[in-house]
C-alpha cells in the first residue's frame, strides 16, 4: 500500500519543449532562463492548489548533482555533466516507486516505459498542461470576491 504523500516528478526540459508558449521563450537565445522560470512558476501554484509535492529534474552543467528546495515549495533537481535529467528520474522512480504515489510527466516515450516498470504511473504533457490550467483556475476562483 502506497503511503502519502503523493509526488509529480516532471522532466523540465521535455516539458519546455512540449508546451508552446514556454518552446517560444527557450528558443529565444536570451529567454532560456525565463522559459525554465516560467515553468517552476506554473508547476508551484500547481503544487500550492492540489495535494501532491512537485519536483522538478533539469539537465545541469555543473559537477554534481544539485538540490533546491524551497520552503514549503517545490524541489528542483539539476543533473550533473556526467549524467542527464532523465537518469535522474529513473533512479527516483526506482527508489521511490513502490514507497510513494509517484507520477511522472516526460514527453519522451523510453523514460515513460522505463517509469512504469517501477510502478510510478506516467502522465503527458498535455496532461500535465491540463492540470495546471485547473489548478489555475481554482486559484482564480478562490480569489474573486
Amino acid at each position: 500500500m502506497k503511503s502519502s504523500p503523493s509526488f509529480l516528478l516532471i522532466d523540465g526540459h521535455s516539458i519546455i519543449h512540449a508546451w508552446d508558449d514556454l518552446r517560444k521563450l527557450h528558443l529565444r537565445a536570451a529567454s532560456r532562463y525565463l522559459a525554465r522560470e516560467e515553468l517552476l512558476k506554473r508547476m508551484r501554484l500547481l503544487q500550492d492548489m492540489s495535494d501532491q509535492r512537485v519536483v522538478v529534474v533539469f539537465d545541469g552543467t555543473g559537477s554534481h548533482l544539485t538540490d533546491e528546495r524551497e520552503n514549503n515549495g517545490i524541489q528542483v533537481f539539476y543533473a550533473d555533466a556526467g549524467q542527464t535529467a532523465d537518469s535522474v528520474i529513473e533512479r527516483l522512480a526506482a527508489k521511490y516507486a513502490r514507497q510513494f504515489h509517484l507520477r511522472v510527466c516526460t514527453a519522451d516515450r523510453m523514460i515513460w516505459e522505463t517509469v512504469r516498470a517501477f510502478e510510478a504511473h506516467w502522465i503527458s504533457p498535455d496532461d500535465l498542461r491540463f492540470e495546471y490550467e485547473k489548478a489555475e483556475g481554482d486559484m482564480r476562483g478562490t480569489i474573486r470576491p
